[in-house]
């Protein structure tokens, strides 16, 4: 039959065409468009495809990450022609790249990625062409990293009457993370505490007993969580006149500790003093006395005592004889006795 198109006939075999184009390749996907992992795990991207009974081209299938700059080239990963496999690229994204399917001539055209890493992440095509039949399909693919095993601590001391917090924080993880606060023992947390689920912070403004007990802190994100444990006391406060008698007895302590060292360093420079002292002493009276040296003639003229001596001749040597204040024996024999010799006062000499 023929139909009529803006005033002009169409023919049979143009709409058998064009019901030919419309039932041809068709490829779909046999899990989530868009899979959320954790790195180092695996994944399989799938696709799936049937051809029509008019596609009796070579099968050709292409796997490609699609850039996100629309004037840049898609990446190509790997392909299948001919029955044999290919693989267009390397470094961190070709790591684990493998179909998933021995034969990717059954139907099975997905993607295997093993190991996965923050590489891997973007968004994957999927291209099936058996001429003249061709289609397309793209999954989306996020590698998360979990959340760490978080800490857990508290501040404020966990007083009675005082403001008390727990805190909780991991130090890795994907972002959006989520923290939750629940009491295991002995029973949920109390009305009057508030938490931040962003912050990991479980706020108690006015601690008491009712508040004791066992904490968990729950950590997670899109592909997992970890946990950490507290226990929270209720100590009571301490007696603030203790406190003050104690401060008192440990200021006057050291007050005492300071004075005998005072005493103790003022005893040892006296002593060093008194020690210092007497070896000085004993230095000087170990000193013997310097030795007597020989009166020079200027000396013995410029002194004001002089002996008064007389000479005698013996032959032709002349012979001193000894002083007057010594007594003669009758064996001295002078020849001639000579007058006491005078000096001067003034100046030393003999006059």
């Amino acid at each position: 039959f023929n139909i009529l198109h803006n005033n002009n006939f169409i023919s049979d075999e143009f709409m058998y065409c064009v019901f030919c184009w419309t039932h041809g390749m068709q490829v779909a996907s046999n899990g989530p468009r868009t899979i959320q992992k954790a790195e180092g795990e695996n994944v399989i991207l799938g696709c799936s495809y049937t051809p029509s009974p008019s596609d009796t081209g070579e099968l050709d299938i292409e796997w490609s990450v699609v850039s996100p700059d629309t004037t840049q080239k898609d990446q190509m990963l790997m392909s299948y022609a001919g029955g044999s496999k290919y693989i267009h690229t390397d470094g961190a994204v070709a790591q684990g790249l493998t179909f998933a399917a021995s034969d990717p001539s059954t139907g099975d055209a997905s993607l295997s990625i093993a190991a996965l890493s923050p590489a891997h992440s973007g968004t994957y095509q999927c291209k099936v062409k058996k001429s003249p039949g061709v289609d397309t399909l793209k999954v989306s693919l996020m590698v998360l990293a979990k959340p760490s095993v978080p800490k857990c601590w508290a501040e404020g001391g966990e007083m009675i009457g005082e403001a008390v917090s727990l805190h909780c924080k991991s130090a890795k993880g994907s972002t959006p993370l989520k923290y939750t606060w629940k009491r295991e023992s002995p029973g949920p947390i109390p009305a009057e505490a508030s938490q931040n689920s962003l912050t990991g912070e479980l706020k108690i403004s006015n601690h008491s007993q009712s508040f004791a007990g066992i904490y968990l802190c729950e950590v997670n994100n899109a592909v997992g969580a970890e946990r950490c444990r507290i226990i929270l006391k209720a100590n009571k406060p301490p007696n603030k006149a203790a406190v003050i008698v104690g401060v008192v007895v440990g200021s006057l302590l050291l007050i005492f500790i300071l004075l005998v060292f005072i005493v103790l360093l003022y005893w040892k420079l006296k002593s060093r003093q008194r020690y210092e002292k007497e070896f000085s002493n004993e230095i000087r009276e170990d000193v013997p006395p310097p030795e007597s040296r020989p009166v020079s003639r200027r000396t013995n003229r410029s002194s004001g005592r002089h002996p008064q001596v007389t000479y005698s001749h013996v032959g032709e040597t002349e012979a001193s004889c000894l002083d007057e204040g010594h007594a003669r024996t009758p064996s001295t024999t002078c020849s001639h006795i000579y007058t006491p010799v005078k000096y001067n006062s003034k100046d030393g000499y003999a006059v």
